[in-house]
């Protein structure tokens, strides 16, 4: 009997510990609104992309990262006519030599996302790639290659 108690214990601590999709741009506000963790899985090669204005083939390629600063929109708060939140994050990696690697993220109120790459020559700061993919919020039904969950 202890070891079914157990066992029931685990697989409810499981559950409620294990991280929830979020899977719209209300649902991500809200979360975020409320102070709760969020973070984000890109699927880089599921995503369209353009770089110096021509499409490319996207990298077989995932990255995530923490929402920890962030910021919203309201529609026409700036000139936009969609809402929107965005937020960024900037590493120093080596990758041949170090450089800063700067990740942005803007999902608008359509659940539309565009995300920034870009390489920073870390002495210069020089723009040494600079990259745009499109994909939206993954709803658990589209083919959206941006996934978010909070726990």
């Amino acid at each position: 009997m202890k070891k079914i108690t157990i066992v029931v214990i685990l697989m409810l601590l499981t559950f409620m510990l294990s991280a929830k999709q979020i899977t719209s741009f209300e649902e991500l506000m809200e979360t975020l609104r409320a102070g709760k963790n969020v973070n984000i899985v890109a699927e880089y090669g599921k995503c369209k992309l353009i770089s110096g204005n021509e499409e490319k083939t996207a990298p077989d390629a995932i990255g995530g990262m923490p929402i920890s600063v962030w910021e919203y929109f309201a529609p026409m708060s700036i000139g936009n006519p969609q809402a929107f939140v965005v937020f960024s994050q900037t590493k120093l990696i080596n990758y041949g030599g170090y450089i800063y690697n700067y990740a942005k993220f803007k999902i608008s109120d359509d659940n539309s996302v565009k995300i920034t790459a870009q390489y920073a020559n870390s002495e210069t700061f020089e723009i040494e790639m600079n990259e745009n993919f499109f994909t939206e919020i993954n709803d658990k039904k589209n083919e959206g290659a941006l996934y978010i969950y909070t726990n």
